[in-house]
């Protein structure tokens, strides 16, 4: 397969020293400003996160990735108000003070800039993207690639060492702006736009990709590969033969749903039946 970057990059070796991982979600209450915020006290808001984050550490995955899930409905980039970098900025700072292990950040929906912020703030080591290159249906509307805008400012912060892990074929949305190009060819423009690693996801959250269009998936890009979604604890060794690593989030929370907070002994029991694929 010709190679469309020319940066060689094994970002999660970079990230996390070695070559299969297991990323947790802390899904974040709603913050002010979002519809679902109920005036909670900051405090009570951060230690809910860290919370989730020890749960994650003391269970034994690699990484974790901020995400503003509880602003649920998301705001599309533009509409995205300063205080949500500001309150993501400092959970990010928190966790990265205490956890000890790599964290990223997805700023939810498909906002790079501020993303790329709050990591060079809070001290993350890469930011998801869920939608890098070209454009799509989501539910918040058409969302386009932002690719060229997010590199620049990347640029402007000088915060090249902060990675990106665009999704490809993102889930929660349509494609038929892009139904005439292939699976592979939206890959392989992740790569062109320089994303340093490439995640499959399924139709919605806690969804799985199948592991035929996981092998589509990577059979394009030269770029390390995660599945973003649906992962288990009866599915992840066959996941981890296939690619480099996961993001899993809703099978370690209580009674397996995504706004619940982190269950131990979930990630406990989730680290275990994925070592046998961590060794390969």
């Amino acid at each position: 397969m010709q190679e469309i970057s020319d940066r060689p990059s094994n970002a999660i070796r970079d990230i996390f020293g070695r070559d299969k991982v297991l990323i947790g979600m802390i899904h974040c209450p709603a913050f002010p400003g979002a519809p679902r915020y109920r005036g909670a006290a900051m405090d009570t808001i951060y230690d809910a996160c860290m919370r989730d984050a020890e749960a994650c550490v003391e269970g034994g995955l690699h990484g974790l990735i901020i995400e503003n899930h509880g602003d649920v409905p998301f705001s599309k980039p533009e509409d995205i108000g300063p205080e949500t970098t500001g309150f993501m900025s400092v959970v990010t700072d928190r966790i990265a003070r205490a956890a000890g292990i790599p964290l990223g950040v997805n700023v939810l929906a498909n906002a790079p800039i501020p993303a790329f912020a709050i990591a060079m703030a809070g001290g993350a080591k890469f930011i998801r993207v869920n939608q890098w290159a070209n454009a799509y249906v989501a539910n918040e509307g058409f969302m386009e690639g932002r690719a060229a805008e997010a590199m620049r400012y990347r640029s402007l912060l000088r915060a090249e060492h902060i990675k990106v892990f665009a999704d490809s074929h993102v889930k929660h949305g349509s494609h038929a702006i892009v139904a005439d190009r292939s699976i592979q060819e939206l890959t392989r423009d992740l790569a062109f736009f320089d994303a340093d690693g490439v995640i499959a996801t399924g139709q919605r959250t806690g969804n799985s990709a199948t592991m035929e269009e996981i092998e589509e998936i990577g059979a394009a890009t030269h770029l390390p590969l995660l599945v973003g979604s649906g992962v288990n604890k009866d599915n992840i060794v066959d996941i981890l033969s296939r690619t480099n690593g996961v993001i899993v989030a809703s099978s370690l929370k209580h009674g397996g749903v995504w706004w619940n907070p982190v269950d131990v002994e979930r990630v406990r029991a989730f680290r275990a039946a994925a070592e046998p694929g961590l060794e390969g």
